[in-house]
């Protein structure tokens, strides 16, 4: 099965924080987007692609739309789906108050899938097609998990997390127990369909020395696999992390020494790394996830994405909504809230950075940047439609915009989720049984997508 999408592309090709922003980008405003078995099979302007038109089965034509690579979130919780929005107070006491009561449900595994159900469904409302997700202590958690991302074809990120103390009794396991479960759950998960399995030690002050030691094993074991966490999100969380390695000059050495930092491992925040840790994340090809609304929310700090770029040692960079800490599933909403942080931080962050963050920034933070992330032959296609007269005040904002760049600062500053009303052209979930099925997800959606069909 052969279609074409045609309408505004944009992709992104380099990393404008190290090279000039007009050689970052490809923006075809009348382009054309052919796929064939889930992967994109030709990209460029219609103009020079209409031979590719006539040999489709379906052709998609999107007006006053920007159809781009799918979002990209780079640290996230599920089983917090139910909290976000909860009255907000510093990490520690967010994670007593909150977190650890709501993730004893899901070892409830039709609870844990229902939850999974509105979250799923919820990032590609968003327009994220893919995200590295944090389950919960419970192996049923993971596997409610994987079974409804499998359902709607999505190449995600997920694992099991693993905390042997500093939580409630019903969240621990043990080192040989969270061993156990996770290679269980690596065998029976990473590599189906389109699933990837993360190694999820929650963070260095909820897994015992024993623990940590086991993990970084496991990581070393199974070739391929992920391993993400937490580093220096809260002053108080690193105090604390000192306390319980004093051995340790910082807290990424807490994660060396364990064998939990190398290409594949990501962690959230990272807001207040020391020059020297920066150095060592670059060097070692560890990346780090910017989480905008949940630093906020928390009162955590203000994330440097210039400074974590910095060309002398730079570090893979991707966004991230961290919810229920964060505050929404739009990335848009994170680009927003993104640009704001580095404005207090006297910095300047344009859309064009922002969008690249979110696209192809994230997919090389998760090392995936040869399959998902931008828009060009071989790459899977998932795709997001944007209707840019989704709203009254969008549509007129942007028919003054006066450029590409004026258009997507707008977009990313006016929109909220589902504001624009996106249609997620999730490709690969398209493609049953031979035949094209469009998974028109909301009655939103339904509202504006009325694409001309060949």
């Amino acid at each position: 099965m052969k279609l074409a999408i045609r309408g505004s592309v944009l992709t992104f090709v380099k990393n404008p924080f190290h090279f000039p922003v007009e050689e970052s980008f490809v923006f075809e405003e009348d382009g054309v987007v052919v796929v064939e078995d889930g992967k994109v099979a030709f990209f460029g302007p219609a103009a020079t692609g209409l031979s590719q038109l006539e040999e489709v089965d379906e052709v998609h034509h999107y007006r006053d739309s920007l159809i781009m690579p799918g979002f990209i979130d780079c640290h996230v919780h599920y089983p917090q789906t139910e909290i976000i929005g909860a009255y907000g107070t510093q990490l520690i006491e967010w994670l007593n108050k909150y977190t650890f009561v709501t993730e004893q449900k899901f070892a409830d595994k039709n609870y844990a899938e229902q939850t999974a159900e509105i979250f799923i469904r919820e990032l590609l409302a968003a327009g994220t097609t893919t995200a590295s997700v944090f389950c919960t202590v419970a192996p049923e958690s993971v596997d409610a998990f994987f079974k409804v991302s499998i359902k709607y074809r999505m190449r995600n990120i997920a694992g099991k997390v693993l905390m042997d103390r500093h939580a409630p009794d019903a969240l621990l396991d043990t080192a040989q127990s969270g061993y156990d479960q996770s290679k269980e759950l690596i065998e029976k998960w990473h590599g189906k369909d389109r699933s990837l399995y993360s190694i999820t030690p929650r963070f260095a002050p909820t897994s015992t020395p024993e623990q940590m030691d086991m993990t970084g094993a496991l990581w070393s074991e199974f070739e391929g696999t992920y391993l993400q966490s937490h580093i220096s999100e809260n002053l108080d969380e690193i105090k604390w992390v000192k306390e319980l390695y004093p051995e340790c000059s910082d807290y990424l050495a807490v994660y060396e020494k364990y064998g939990q930092v190398g290409p594949r491992a990501i962690y959230g925040h990272g807001i207040h790394l020391s020059e020297d840790e920066l150095a060592r994340l670059s060097e070692s090809g560890t990346a780090l996830a910017h989480c905008p609304t949940s630093n906020l929310f928390l009162g955590s700090g203000l994330f440097s994405a210039w400074g974590a770029s910095d060309l002398k040692r730079p570090v893979r960079t991707g966004l991230a909504t961290d919810l229920g800490g964060g505050t929404s599933f739009s990335q848009l909403t994170s680009m927003n809230e993104a640009y704001k942080i580095a404005q207090l931080n006297g910095e300047s962050l344009s859309a064009f950075h922002a969008f690249y963050l979110a696209t192809r920034g994230a997919a090389e933070a998760l090392y995936l940047e040869d399959k998902i992330g931008s828009i060009a032959p071989g790459f899977e296609a998932d795709l997001v439609v944007m209707d840019l007269k989704a709203t009254p005040l969008v549509e007129h904002r942007l028919s003054h915009a006066e450029n590409l760049h004026d258009l997507l600062f707008a977009l990313m500053i006016l929109a909220q989720l589902k504001q624009l009303r996106q249609h997620i052209l999730l490709v690969n979930a398209w493609l049953f049984e031979g035949r094209v099925t469009i998974n028109i997800l909301t009655r939103a959606t339904r509202a504006f997508c009325r694409p001309t069909r060949k």
